[in-house]
């Protein structure tokens, strides 16, 4: 062992920048198996750092970090002390503005801290792109971060979005991006440079675009940046539709009184193609917007029950089918929801059909008026072929016939009273 440890030390200072990585590369390797030898390489490997070679300094500050990541001290004192003179290699750079974010969050108030901060903000000058794109990205996300920090940092970011880089672009209008959801104000100054970047060729780009927008607009650009989305959603993947969607939920939840443009958007989206995920941030969002403004509730229902009729999601359908039973019968017009109620027990499997024949009860015990025709629905779910659905038809005819027993209507329309957290547990324990 004693051999290969000054085999590879005398390797960390080689003239040959290859053997010199490669040395401290094997040096990171091992500090999993023998962090105490690789330790006694703090000298080399410091003297590394200093290198000419730009691969050479940043596997040799990789390395010292490793050594000295467990003392905050150390490590204050470390990137305090080269961000004061800064090493020439852009990866290294990269790796310092990431380990001076550390410090700064560690201690906002020593000397060190101050340093690395000065550093930050210099960072956004400097001759390497990607270096400008990670300081950015690290003042952006500070939790500390003060209005004129934001300001420069978004300047900088700003510049990127015309950049003919498209990787450029893409890491801009990201950080931008999540920019937008706490500070949206910050990026207005970036709606021209945006608007532009919907059209963009690489759609990754031009979906975070319309999204930020989407974050940042105002009520009079709603329903042209509902078009343009329209024009783009069949061909991006579904965790950017995902994002998408997400966005116009709380644009909407915004600017409520746009909420018809909005909701229909959604509604034509869910219609296509896509998988559960997508689908379920749709309906999740549609949920929302019915709870909060209530406006939304009629049309929104409406979108959920033509979904219903070509659900191909169980999951979904249950869900929707409990919404309907717990919102339909205050709607102005319950009977036109009784009926995509009951296709889904002649049309789905056998869960759904139970959900459906329960939200079919709620119909009953809350409309009055409907609770004849419910009836005669329900008598037909008896001869169901699944014991559930039979069940659950059987007990809600006896409530519903049994018109005096409060009680039990309670427990068709309200939660049962159990605690099933308990029960699971005092089962468990008579077992044991």
């Amino acid at each position: 062992m004693g051999t290969v440890e000054r085999f590879l030390k005398q390797a960390i200072v080689d003239q040959n920048p290859f053997v010199s990585s490669s040395a401290l590369l094997a040096g990171a390797t091992l500090f999993r198996i023998a962090p105490d030898v690789i330790k006694r390489w703090v000298g080399e490997v410091q003297a590394a750092v200093n290198d000419k070679n730009p691969m050479v300094q940043y596997h040799a500050l990789a390395l010292l970090y490793l050594i000295k990541k467990n003392d905050r001290l150390a490590i204050s004192k470390l990137v305090s002390g080269l961000c004061r003179n800064t090493p020439r290699s852009p990866y290294a750079q990269v790796l310092l503005v990431r380990l001076a974010t550390q410090v700064v969050s560690n201690d906002k108030s020593s000397a060190d801290a101050a340093a690395c901060g000065n550093y930050l903000e210099s960072s956004l000058r400097n001759k390497s792109d990607f270096v400008n794109i990670e300081a950015a990205r690290a003042i952006c996300n500070s939790p500390t971060v003060t209005s004129k920090e934001l300001s420069a940092a978004v300047n900088a970011l700003q510049i990127f979005l015309t950049s003919q880089k498209t990787v450029l672009v893409f890491a801009a209008v990201r950080t931008l991006s999540t920019v937008a959801m706490k500070y949206p104000q910050a990026v207005a100054s970036c709606n021209y440079e945006m608007e532009q970047l919907i059209t963009h060729s690489n759609r990754s780009i031009a979906t975070l675009a319309i999204t930020t927008l989407l974050k940042i607009g105002n009520e009079s650009s709603i329903d042209r940046l509902m078009r343009q989305i329209g024009s783009f959603m069949s061909e991006i993947a579904d965790e950017f539709k995902i994002v998408v969607v997400e966005a116009i939920q709380s644009l909407c939840l915004k600017y409520p009184a746009k909420h018809r443009s909005m909701l229909q958007f959604l509604a034509s989206v869910l219609r296509e193609e896509g998988g559960f995920d997508f689908k379920k941030s749709i309906v999740e969002s549609i949920l929302i917007l019915i709870d909060q403004i209530p406006d939304a509730k009629e049309a929104g229902l409406g979108h959920l029950c033509e979904f219903i009729e070509d659900c191909e999601f169980t999951y979904l359908s249950v869900q929707i089918l409990t919404i309907l039973g717990k919102d339909g019968p205050h709607a102005a017009d319950p009977t036109r929801y009784i009926r995509y109620v009951y296709n889904r027990v002649i049309l789905e499997n056998a869960t759904v059909r139970a959900a459906a024949v329960s939200s079919l009860a709620k119909f009953g015990v809350q409309c009055e008026g409907l609770r004849d025709r419910v009836i005669v629905l329900l008598r037909r779910c008896l001869f169901d072929n699944d014991d559930e659905v039979r069940d659950r038809a059987m007990f809600s005819l006896s409530l519903l016939e049994n018109q005096g027993d409060e009680e039990g209507h309670d427990l068709v329309t309200e939660s049962i009273p159990v605690s099933f957290p308990a029960i699971e547990k005092v089962t468990l324990e008579r077992r044991m």
